[in-house]
Formats: structure tokens, sequence, C-alpha cells
């Protein structure tokens, strides 16, 4: 039973390797409880009390008394020797090594206990070499506080660091009255140390008690400070955690994907080398306490963020922030640029007037997120970027600049919105496009970066003679504004978007207005008044009934019609059910090319493709072993789902089979770069051929299979 263990005690008990898919474990107590290598994919650990059971604790406190008082016992006694140099030594090194003393308890709490340790390590060195090369037998006081001084400050910092330990140890155990107890153990320890070490007058037991409670009073700053997170006493932090979480809950290497841990305790657990995708964090308690090694929990920044899930304002740019839980967190206005989020989700989360300039969102889930005025200048999302329900009244496709102050708001129209739903219409384009541009080996954030465009969306149908006319004068009327209609989209009779390129300096909000105030004058006309318009500009009317007759096919069909354009080195791209249309010419644009599920593709023949594709194919070697199949037995098996899918039009399947034989090319020579780059863009198509069909299609199961085999095969990541 997947709740079997809701509310119950499973204290030390062993679940390791066990799968435990979807398990119960709220409110549950887990203390001591071993999941390495458990398979806990979408378990319930909401409220569980994770950490150490009972007598471990007690171990620990046990422990770090002992800790303490062998600490007071080396700080004192290294104080008796600097006590007695000073009272006995005639060479001035009682005075050095109250120096040196006071120089290294600066530093550890300048810059740390292992800064210390290290110049400590070469100051005792020094002392000893300099002491025995320098004054032989002669000056046999000296060799004497030379070596007394080297093992003073020994004794001293270790003493620091070892109280320090205690009290990391205390602090992270939170019992109450640890730390009185700890600090009078180190205490009484600093007492024996004196006087076992003090061998001269009295003024040596006072000069050795000093240092000794010096020495005390630092050692629990240090401790205190490393659990309160300074990263100057990281070391001290990372060796106490991980001697407490010995005995405590263990995660280590468990799959926890999709885990929930919302209010749970999780003091002392060991999360070393487990999976934490998607893992929910919010609102935990001691998370900070646990052993994070080699995950991204280990950032400060990022531990705080999955834990409140409340960023506003803040900068988190160019951070890993991959697999992330940030549902329903709280982003507003903060700054992702060049952050990776990919494959994070952020469901009904606000990111509105967040910056999400080059940020990576691929496979990300935004179902139901708000961003409204968030900028998303170059970023970087593909068609499995979920984008259900995202609530955007209006975007910025740049970030505003000096030179340029407008940052490219749409809708375009200052004084209009995106209706509910209608952002994932207006991007989803762009998400094709991009991928397109990926498959060409080009950077779409340096391709994109090159174009304005101003969109014209009409939500309530359209009247393709006013919207041709209206289009015609508008750019008659702006010849500045260089406008030229590069794309139409059809989505049915309610949603139709026309899409133009326009200057940079061109008021694009102006230019809606104007539009949608000529369209709305132009449809109110009689029909006699239409055609006297049309009289009156004839020279037009031929560009007019192209661009007519285009916008009538694109209310019954959805797809695109793409006027492509190269200019200066620059070019667009776009495609529909996986049909790319893509132009090389010079020059102006001559006319608008309709691509969709009509379009044919001349002279394609199937069957003289898939012959080229088997025989490519059975130019690769056999599988070396018959109850494994190899690239070639594969490669067999992808070509014939292909060729017996129903789905797919006659373009995309030629296209598909052409991937397939690119990739038996590449497979020749599988460790070479060039043919390893040729497989991974072939493979790139083929999920974007296949990203559109229905789940339930035999090809979608067939690629999700053999895909990741042939990623790996090339050893792509």
């Amino acid at each position: 039973m997947a709740d079997e263990f809701h509310c119950a005690s499973t204290r030390g008990k062993d679940f390791r390797g066990q799968n435990l898919v979807g398990s119960d474990f709220s409110h549950a107590d887990i203390r001591g409880a071993n999941f390495s290598n458990a398979v806990l994919v979408g378990a319930n650990f909401h409220n569980a009390k994770a950490g150490l059971p009972t007598f471990q604790a007690i171990s620990l406190v046990a422990l770090s008394l002992i800790l303490s008082l062998f600490a007071g016992l080396i700080s004192g006694y290294g104080g008796a020797f600097i006590g007695d140099l000073l009272i006995n030594n005639t060479s001035d090194f009682g005075i050095i090594s109250l120096i040196t003393l006071a120089i290294f308890l600066i530093v550890i709490v300048w810059q740390g206990l292992g800064a210390a340790l290290a110049t400590l390590a070469e100051i005792v060195a020094a002392c000893l070499i300099v002491a025995l090369a320098f004054f032989p037998d002669k000056e046999a006081g000296l060799i004497i506080g030379g070596q007394f001084t080297a093992l003073a400050l020994a004794g001293i910092i270790a003493g620091v660091a070892n109280i320090a330990l205690a009290v990391a140890i205390a602090r992270i155990m939170g019992l109450p009255g640890t730390i009185p107890v700890t600090g009078l153990m180190a205490v009484i320890g600093a007492v024996i140390g004196a006087l076992l070490g003090v061998r001269s007058q009295v003024p040596a037991y006072l000069t050795s008690g000093v240092i000794g409670l010096v020495a005390i009073a630092l050692g629990i700053y240090v401790g205190s400070q490393a659990i309160t997170g300074d990263k100057k006493y990281s070391l001290i932090r990372l060796l106490a955690i991980s001697i407490v979480a010995q005995g405590g809950t263990s995660f280590r290497g468990a799959n926890l994907t999709d885990a929930d841990f919302t209010q749970a305790s999780l003091k002392t657990v060991d999360f070393r080398k487990a999976t934490l995708t998607r893992t929910c964090w919010f609102q935990t308690q001691k998370l900070d306490q646990a052993r994070l090694n080699g995950t991204y929990l280990e950032d400060s920044k990022v531990l705080d963020l999955v834990v409140k899930k409340d960023g506003r304002d803040q900068k988190f740019d160019r951070l890993n922030l991959r697999e992330l839980n940030l549902q329903d967190a709280n982003l507003q206005d903060a700054s992702f640029i060049g952050t990776d989020l990919s494959e994070a989700t952020l469901r009904n989360a606000n990111l509105s007037g967040a910056k999400l300039v080059e940020a990576q969102i691929y496979q990300a889930n935004l179902n139901e997120a708000c961003l409204t005025g968030a900028y998303i200048e170059n970023w970087g999302i593909s068609t499995d970027t979920k984008l259900e329900g995202v609530k955007c009244e209006y975007i910025y496709m740049q970030l505003p600049t000096k030179d340029d102050p407008d940052p490219c708001r749409k809708p375009d129209n200052r004084q209009e919105t995106f209706k509910p739903g209608d952002f994932a219409d207006f991007i989803t384009p762009i998400i094709k496009t991009l991928d397109l541009y990926q498959t060409q080996n080009v950077d779409p954030r340096q391709i994109a970066s090159k174009f304005k465009t101003l969109d014209l969306f009409h939500y309530e149908g359209i009247d393709p003679t006013a919207a041709a006319i209206a289009v015609t004068q508008l750019a008659e009327n702006h010849p500045e504004a260089q406008l030229e209609i590069v794309a139409l989209e059809g989505r049915g009779q309610d949603k139709i978007r026309l899409q133009a390129k326009v200057s940079g300096n061109a008021n694009r909000s102006e230019l809606y207005k104007e539009y949608f105030n000529k369209y709305t004058e132009i449809q109110s006309l009689s029909y006699s008044d239409v055609q006297a318009l049309l009289l009156g500009i004839q020279e037009k009317d031929e560009r007019i009934q192209s661009l007519e007759k285009l916008i009538g096919n694109a209310i019954h069909q959805p797809k695109f019609y793409v006027e492509t354009y190269q200019n200066q080195g620059e070019f667009f791209m776009s495609q529909s059910k996986g049909n790319i249309s893509i132009s090389g010419a010079q020059g102006d644009i001559t006319g608008v090319a309709a691509v969709g599920e009509n379009s044919s593709m001349t002279g394609v023949a199937i069957g003289a493709i898939s012959g080229n594709v088997t025989n490519t194919i059975n130019q690769l070697p056999d599988s070396p072993e018959a109850d494994k199949p190899g690239i070639k037995e594969i490669l067999t098996q992808l070509q014939a789902a292909i060729e017996a899918d129903t789905t797919l039009s006659d373009e995309d399947k030629a296209e598909a089979l052409e991937q397939v034989k690119s990739i038996a090319e590449a497979g020749k020579k599988p460790e070479d770069g060039a043919m390893q780059k040729i497989a991974k863009t072939a493979l790139k198509f083929l999920k974007g051929t296949i990203a559109d069909l229905p789940t339930t299609v035999k090809l979608v199961e067939v690629c999700g299979k053999l895909l990741p085999v042939i990623t790996k095969f090339f050893g792509l990541p």
C-alpha cells in the first residue's frame, strides 16, 4: 500500500534499494532510516521527521563534551608553555610566541580557520628549522625555546579547532543547555592543562589561564559562526555535519524525483548522490544542516530559494537552476539573465516583471504561471516547454537601453493586452522557429536579436479584403518603417495573426493602432465603396488580391504562410506541421509563400529514399552480441516504424528517413566529432518531427525507446 507508512514510526528501518514509488511517509518518524539507493519517485514526506535516533543523539552530545574537555586541556597546556617562556626564557621567545599567537587569532577571525592552520604549519616548521639550524648545541636554550613556541602555537590552535567542532556539533544537536555545558567542560580542561603544563612561578599560571580562556572563547565563536553559515568556517561546518549525519536518515543515491518534503525536518540527513529532480523543499526545517555535497542545495542562495520559494527582486543571473521545483514561487521582478531553468517546475509561479533574458527554459513547466511584464529577449524555449494556461497580459521582447528605450512590448498596441490563452498562441510559432535554428546549427539568440516585428492579432475573425487593403495602405503611409509582411498564421476562424518586419525606429504601438483603425474603417464600407477604393489603386490590386486570398485560406486551415527573406546575411525561417520554408533569395521580398499541410514536395519518392536508407544502414556492422541490438539493428527498427506510420505526411516521412540515413552515415565513425554533430542534428530533427504527434501513436513510443539509445551510442549529452 502506498500509504502504509503514513504517520508510522520507521526509525532505524532498512529500505535500501527498495522500490517505493509514490509511497506516503507524511507525518512519519523516519529518524535513522536508511533509504540509500531506494526509488522514491513521487514519494510524500510531508511533515516527516528525519535525522538522528535518540541514542545516537545522546552519544554525539557526549562526544561534543569530551571534545571540549580535550580542547580546553591542550589549549591550557599550550598556554602553560608560553607562560613558562615569558617567565624563565631570556631569549625573548615568550614575547615572540605571544605576538605570533595574537596574529594567529586575528587571522582566524579575519580569514577563517583554514588560513590560520595553513599559516601555523609554515610558522611551526620555520621555528623548528631556525632553532636547530642557526643555534646548535651551545645555544640549547634557544632550541628549547623554539620547540616550546612551536608546540604552544600548535596546541592552542588545535584547541580552538576542537572547541569549534564541539560547539558546532552541540549547535546542530540543538539540545537546551548544551552550549554552556560544552564551554564549562572546556574551562575545566584548560585548568587541568595549566596545572599539568606550568613548571615555574604563579604568574605563569595566570598567563596560561588567560590564553586558555581566549582560545575557548574564540572556539565557541568559530563553532557558532560555522553553523550559521559563515563561509570562512565551512571546514568546521562540513566536518561537524559529516560526524552528526553518520547515524541519521540516509537518502544517499536515492531517486527522489518529484518527491515532496514540504515542512519536513531534515537535520543531519544524507542526500549525497541522490537524484533531486523537481523535489519539493518548501518550508523544510534545518535542511542547511544536512549533507548536501554534490547537489544543487550546496549553493546557499539556491537552498534559500527552494525552501522559501520567494525570490522577489533578487538576482539569480547565470546560476544553474536546472530541475528545481519552484511551483507557486513568488519570483516577481527577479532577474534570471542567462540562468539555466531547464526541466524546472515553475507551475503557477509569479514571474511578472522577471528578466528572463537569455534564460534557458527547455522542457520546463510554465503551466498557469504569470508572465505579465516579463522580459524574454533571446530566451531559450522549445516545443516541450509547457505553456498551458499561462497568465500574461503583455510581454517585452527586449530589455530597454538608452539607445532603444522601447523594449518591444507585445501586443504592440499599448492599450491592448493578451486575452486568456493568447500568449501561448503568440509564442508557439517562435518556439518552433527557434527549434529550426538549432537543427541548422545556428544560434537562435544571434538571429532573433536582429529582427523587430509588428504582430497584428485578429481574435474574432477577419475580413481578408479589409486586412489586405489596410496593410498595403499602412506600408504606403509609413515608408520609413520598411513594413514587410513576413508571416501569416491562421488558427481557425477565431484567431489570425499577421506578422510584419519593421525597422528598429518604428513606433510599433502607433502602427498597430493605425492598422486597426484603417481595418475597421474599410470593414465598415459598403461593397461598392470597397470596389471604388480598389479601382483607385489599380497598380496594387494584384498584390492585395494575393494577400487577400492567403488570408482567406488561413481562416479555414491552421497553418503558416511565410515570406522569407535574406538581406546582408540575415534570414527568416518558419515551419508548420514539420515543414520548413527557408529562402536565400537576394533583394526585396517578392511575395508570400504558403507553407502548410497541403503543400507538396516535388520529386519526393518515398520508395527511392527508403531504398537509399536501407543500403546505408546495411553498410554498418552487425551487433557483436546476438541478444543485444547494435546501431544497425536499432536504425532498421526506426526506419520500419517511420515507414509504417500513417500520421506523418509524405514530406515529413521523407525528411525523417533522410535523418535516419544521416545517422547511419555518422554511425560508420561514431567517435568522430564531425559525425557526432551530424547525428546530433538529425536526432533534434526527429524529435521535432514527433513533437506534435499524439502520445498514443506507435512512432512516438518507438522513438521514445530508440532515440536515447542512439544518443548514448554517439556519446552525446
